[in-house]
Order: C-alpha cells, then sequence, then structure tokens
C-alpha cells in the first residue's frame, strides 16, 4: 500500500468552501497490472463455468424466461408470459436477465452471465472508493479483493436471485458518496440517491439499509456548512424518490386489468408488498410461509421436518446469528476484522479534522455493516443465509481502511498493535470456521493459525520500545502484509470451493459439497415436494401433453414455485394460482371459472401424496376397503392452498392421475 497522502491530514475545513484533497497519485506500473489481475481474475473465476449452476432458482429463472418472451412481463418481472402475476420482488433484476434473454435468447447462461459481470462492476466500484479516499492504490486493491473472495458473493454474483443486482446498486451508492465527501458535491451525492432508489427496485427496504450510514458520513465529513449539508441531503432524497417512485407510479397508473397481480401483496398494490409480505410482516416473523404445503391433513401427523444449510431462518436470533452455521462461512470470515478495522480507524484518526475522508470512509463502511449486522441479527422472520452478502462490500472496505491506517503506522508502536489486532481478528476466525469443516483441508486451518500466530506475536513485540527500535520498518511491513494473506487464505478457499459446485434451489449453501442432510417428511416425499417446491422433474408425457395447448395458460396449478418448474420443464405459460406461498388472492373463484370458461385455460394441476398408516393420529380411521382409490380415507392427501378452486375443479371435471399429480382437463365438458 502506498502512504503518499495518508500521512498528512486534511487542512481544518472553514465550513463554507470546498478544501482541495489530492486524489491519489498516479498509478505505478505494478498497480496497473494489479488491477488489472484483479478485475480480469474475478470475471475469469465468476464466469468459469457458470452454468454449472443451471437455472439456479426456478421462480427467478422462469420470470427470466417469460422475460425473454414479453417486453411486459420484462417490465413488471412476470413469472409467466401471459402475466397473470408477477414475482414477489420488484423487478430490477428481472429486466437484467430478460433484456440479455431477448438479446441472446433464454438460457442458463444469458441468464447468469449478467450476475457474473455485475460482481466485476461491483469490484471495481469498492476499489475506486477505498482508493479515492486514502489516496492508496493498495487499499483499493485489498478492498476488491476482499470482495471477490467472500464466500456468499462467489455464490450470489453466479446466481438468479435479485441480490446481486441489489448489492451493485448498494455499492455504487457508496462510491457516489466518496466522491460526494471531498468537495461536499450535491450532484455526486444525487447519483448517489439515483442508485439507492435503484437498489430499492431490487430488493425494497434491504436495498436502503444503507442510507443512514451513507447520510451520515455526509453529514459529519462533508466541507461545508451545516445548512447545506442537510439541503444537500434533502436534494438526495428527491433523487431516490424519483429514480424509484416512478415505478410504484406506474403500477398505480396502469390498470390492474392490463398488468400482472403484485405478488406477495393482499391488495395488488406495490407499497403493501414493501411494507407488508416483503417489509415489517417478514422482519417481525408474521409471513405465513404458505396454506397447507406443510401442514398435516386431518388425522394425521408429521414427523419432524429436516432443513438444508443454506436454508430458512436457521441459527436462531440474537448477537452470535452472523457467526454461527451457514451464515458464519458466508459472511463471518472477515467480520470480526472488519470491526476491529473500524474500531482502528476511528482511534488512530480522532484527532483529525471533521472532514478527515478516511475517517469518514470508515463511518460510512463500519456503519453499513453494523446498521445490516443488527438488523439481520434481530430478524424474526425466516432468513436466508445469502442474505449477508449485502454486508460484503462493507466488511470488505473496512477491513481495507483499517488496513490501510495500520500500514501507514506501522512506523509507531499504535499502528504495529492495530496490526496485530487485525491480523488475530482475521487469521483467528478463519481457523475457528475451518475447524468446524474439519475434514475438508485440515492442512489450512493450522498452516493459517501458524502464520496468524508468528505475525500477532512478533507484531506485538515491536510495540515495546527496546524490540521496536531493532526492528526496520520493512520487516514490520512485511509482517503485516503476510498477516494479512493469512487471514484471507480462509475465506479465498472456501470462495473457491463454492465456484465449481452445482447451486439450485432456494437456499444454496457455500463450501465443498456436504452430505444431503434432509430427512423425515422431505427424504420420504423428495420427488413431489420438490415438485410442489418448483423442481422441474416432470412426467415427459405431462410435459408433451402442456406444450401441445394453446391456450394463454397452458395449466394453472397452486403456488409459483410449481408453476415455474412447469414454465422450465416445457417452455409454456403457466398459471401460478396464490402466488409464492398461495396466499395472495388470486385469482377469485369466479374469476377462475370465467377463464375456464372461456377457454383460456386448459388443464388445472394439483399435487397428491399417499400418506402412510404409521403417521395416522386416529388409528381406528384406518383406510376402509371400500373407500375411493385416491381420497382421504386411502391416505392421499392433496396440498392445495386454495381449496375453493380445487374443489370446483374436483367436482366438475374427469382427472387423470399422473406420477404425483392430478390432471384435469379443463376443456372436457364439466360433469
Amino acid at each position: 500500500m502506498t502512504a503518499t497522502t495518508a500521512d498528512t491530514t486534511l487542512p481544518e475545513s472553514t465550513d463554507s468552501e470546498p478544501i482541495e484533497t489530492p486524489g491519489p497519485p498516479p498509478a505505478r506500473r505494478w498497480e496497473r497490472l494489479a488491477l488489472i489481475v484483479l478485475l480480469l481474475g474475478t470475471a475469469v473465476a465468476y464466469l468459469w463455468n457458470i452454468t454449472v449452476n443451471r437455472m439456479g432458482n426456478s421462480f427467478y429463472a422462469a420470470a427470466a424466461w417469460s422475460g425473454s418472451r414479453s417486453w411486459k412481463a420484462v417490465l413488471f418481472g412476470s413469472l409467466d408470459p401471459s402475466n397473470f402475476i408477477t414475482v414477489d420482488k420488484p423487478p430490477v433484476s428481472q429486466w437484467v436477465m430478460g433484456i440479455s434473454g431477448q438479446l441472446f435468447g433464454f438460457s442458463s447462461a444469458s441468464m447468469l452471465v449478467p450476475e457474473a459481470l455485475m460482481a466485476v462492476v461491483a469490484v471495481a466500484l469498492l476499489y475506486s472508493s477505498v482508493t479515492g479516499v486514502t489516496g492508496s492504490r493498495g487499499a483499493g486493491l485489498l478492498a476488491g479483493l476482499a470482495l471477490a473472495v467472500t464466500p456468499v458473493a462467489a455464490l450470489m454474483f453466479r446466481f438468479n436471485n435479485p441480490d446481486a443486482a441489489m448489492v451493485l446498486a448498494m455499492t455504487a451508492a457508496a462510491w457516489c458518496t466518496t466522491k460526494a465527501l471531498p468537495k461536499a458535491s450535491v450532484r455526486w451525492l444525487m447519483w448517489a440517491g439515483v442508485a439507492l432508489g435503484f437498489a430499492f427496485l431490487a430488493k425494497m427496504l434491504e436495498g436502503l439499509m444503507v442510507l443512514p450510514a451513507l447520510a451520515l458520513a455526509y453529514l459529519l465529513v462533508a466541507p461545508t456548512t451545516l445548512g447545506k449539508r442537510v439541503l444537500h441531503l434533502l436534494a438526495a432524497a428527491a433523487a431516490l424518490i424519483v429514480s424509484s417512485g416512478w415505478y410504484v407510479l406506474l403500477t398505480i397508473l396502469w390498470p390492474s386489468s392490463s398488468r400482472p397481480y403484485l405478488a406477495g401483496s393482499t391488495n395488488d398494490t406495490f407499497m403493501d408488498l414493501v411494507l407488508g409480505y416483503n417489509g415489517f410482516a417478514r422482519y417481525l416473523g408474521h409471513n405465513h410461509h404458505g396454506r397447507n404445503l406443510f401442514q398435516a391433513p386431518p388425522g394425521y401427523e408429521f414427523p419432524r421436518f429436516g432443513g438444508g444449510g443454506g436454508g430458512f431462518g436457521g441459527n436462531g436470533t440474537g448477537p452470535t446469528r452472523m457467526f454461527a452455521g451457514e451464515i458464519g462461512f458466508e459472511i463471518s470470515w472477515l467480520l470480526p476484522a472488519a470491526v476491529v478495522a473500524f474500531l482502528v480507524v476511528l482511534v488512530l484518526r480522532w484527532r483529525t479534522p471533521r472532514t478527515d475522508l478516511v475517517r469518514g470512509a470508515a463511518v460510512l463502511f463500519g456503519l453499513w455493516l453494523l446498521i445490516d449486522a443488527v438488523a439481520f441479527s434481530a430478524m424474526q422472520g425466516g432468513m436466508h443465509a445469502y442474505y449477508t452478502l449485502a454486508i460484503a462490500p462493507a466488511v470488505a472496505g473496512s477491513v481495507a481502511l483499517g488496513a490501510f491506517e495500520a500500514w501507514r503506522r506501522r512506523g509507531d508502536a499504535l499502528g504495529r498493535g492495530a496490526g496485530a489486532l487485525l491480523v488475530a481478528a482475521a487469521g483467528g476466525w478463519a481457523f475457528v470456521l475451518l475447524h468446524r469443516n474439519a475434514d475438508w483441508q485440515p492442512w489450512l486451518r493450522w498452516t493459517i493459525l501458524a502464520v496468524t500466530a508468528v505475525a500477532v506475536v512478533v507484531l506485538l513485540a515491536t510495540t515495546v520500545p527496546p524490540v521496536g527500535r531493532r526492528v526496520p520498518v520493512r520487516a514490520t511491513a512485511v509482517l503485516l502484509a503476510l498477516g494479512l494473506v493469512g487471514g484471507l487464505a480462509g475465506s479465498t478457499a472456501y470462495a473457491a470451493a463454492t465456484l465449481p459446485e452445482s447451486h439450485t434451489g432456494g437456499g444454496p449453501s457455500v463450501g465443498p459439497a456436504r452430505p444431503d442432510a434432509q430427512s423425515g417428511v422431505f427424504a420420504m416425499f423428495r420427488k413431489q415436494l420438490m415438485v410442489m417446491m418448483g423442481g422441474s422433474d416432470y412426467d415427459p408425457q405431462l410435459v408433451s401433453q402442456l406444450q401441445a395447448t394453446r391456450t394463454r395458460w397452458a395449466a394453472a396449478i397452486d403456488r409459483s414455485g410449481p408453476a415455474a418448474g412447469l414454465e422450465l420443464a416445457g417452455h409454456i405459460p403457466v398459471m401460478a394460482i396464490g402466488g409464492f406461498t398461495s396466499e395472495d388472492p388470486t385469482p377469485t373463484l369466479a374469476r377462475f371459472q370465467d377463464l375456464v370458461h372461456t377457454h383460456q385455460i386448459s388443464y388445472y394441476l394439483a399435487a397428491e401424496v399417499k400418506l402412510p398408516d404409521a403417521w395416522r393420529t386416529d388409528k381406528s380411521a384406518a383406510a376402509k376397503s371400500d373407500a375411493a382409490p385416491y381420497s382421504p380415507a386411502a391416505g392421499w392427501w392433496h396440498p392445495v392452498g386454495d381449496t375453493e378452486i380445487y374443489d370446483w375443479v374436483s367436482a366438475h371435471y374427469p382427472a387423470r392421475h399422473l406420477d404425483g399429480l392430478v390432471v384435469y382437463d379443463l376443456t372436457a365438458d364439466p360433469h
């Protein structure tokens, strides 16, 4: 790391005129080459064999396919090209994947390659942010590298969930803010507001969680009067409202009869989705996960349901959540070091002027990290581990700023002590995490521990004046660099192990392949339940039958997951009754009947599962010999959410039982 501008603090601002701050010195050859290697390396690593993830999350993949077929589906993020219902998120991510599908045709590559390219841009923006405030290209390179080798980044920037687009927009907002700080630029601050608007349109309130950190950093640091700082923030807020509000306004003004239903809302409005299903209801744990999906039918009790590593709502709540289980493997590698780095910068630069850029950036990244981490730790609703991608840039930026400050002060005891704390936090926690998966590369954790111990002991020893005077500054620099490399080794190894694995479904996990831990209901009825949740393992005969239809929707089925699986299996439009959880109030029975009578739906599909008699709670109610073959009395369970539609269809149309599904022909004469 260079320290050209860091060894001089900024002059005290008059609070009336912007101060001139030196930018980073001209890049040296090795720095230019290092940046090229970092960006190309990120691109190659993230793009290499990206189609191993196939359709990723089929829920969003179906929307990407729909977008490749319909511009209205692109605009609204529709699950199907006939535009019955959207996915339960805003459409920014679907814009990217849908337009890519329009240009290059729908495929795994056209859907996932843009996600990987977002990682390259995010790394470049973080590099520029840290370089700009420190004047050190070495610090910027460390920040970009730390982000690129974070396991959750290696996972989610090769996946098709909205998180990659959201985090890119959040990182862009942070970059714009660091550009605004040196001269109190309202123009750059408004661009930060625009970027946050798109983060909101990617994943709603989660995209705005960085906003307090950006605002406070500007309010504390910008070299102009307090009144102007407040006015600039109000202008940025207006830019945010405009850049996100136009879409909200569009959903209000566009007639609901000619656009898809906004999934997740109770009244077909965008703000109900934002504040309810994907907002406070999710955060407070008031959301439901679907009517009748894993609720035993009357007279039965399910055994304990087993879950996977990357699943929903694991590791409880509280301060340990960010370090435990799958969440720990995905994001926590450098989390202790990031907290230490935040404190290091605040302590070592506490005498600098208010307008100090490094301290301002530390406030930006540090508060971003703390606000999001506290929110995730307290979240009561279901939480996927991959949500923590939202703090990956903050962790990387904080670590880089702390390392820069320790490097700048490497010639004195405080700087060496700070470096020792950083190295201990990074390397020590990497050892703990790797020890949790002790059978995988056991040599690595012991190597990291040895390197960390040597670096920490010697750095601490040099803080004692007699020893410190005998140890040259160059040796201290080498020890600090070696310790940082050791601290990054665990994260890098786990990210590298993540890349070649195939990740699909709603809860992907990082690291090397692990045994399937599913048990209970899931293990016994894996195929049927995978179909119910979005798998594509449908009977070829059924797929061919649906592909031969010419109606607006080839079929209707409960929930978006199964509808998405059917769409991907046959590239056919499928109506998702009730949306993702089956609780969206669409379509009504009257509306569904009208669509059937006007020949807009060919088939209705309902899942069915044969339950064993051992699960009956009332053994006297065992199946009788005269029970209908597929009746509840015979142990058949039909887990449909909208029972009104199911009861009407099953009472009036002929059925065929096919591999875990009941297929009702809605084109036949009703009986």
